[in-house]
C-alpha cells in the first residue's frame, strides 16, 4: 500500500510541475487515501499479529 501511495504521490507531483492541476490533484487523493489505510493496515497486524498458539 506504501509503495502504491508513493508511486501516485510522484505521479501527482509529476503532474503538478507539466500543469495537469486534474490529475495532480486527483493523483495525490488516492495517494493519501492508500497511506492511510496502509498505515491502518500496518498498525492492526502490529497490534493483532500472529501471536503464539497456547
Amino acid at each position: 500500500m506504501i509503495r502504491w501511495a508513493a508511486t501516485f504521490l510522484i505521479i501527482g507531483l509529476i503532474a503538478a510541475v507539466l500543469g495537469f492541476t486534474g490529475i495532480a490533484g486527483t493523483s495525490v487523493h488516492i495517494a493519501w487515501i492508500l497511506f492511510v489505510v496502509g498505515l491502518v493496515l500496518a498498525i492492526l497486524l502490529f497490534v493483532f499479529g500472529r501471536r503464539p498458539r497456547i
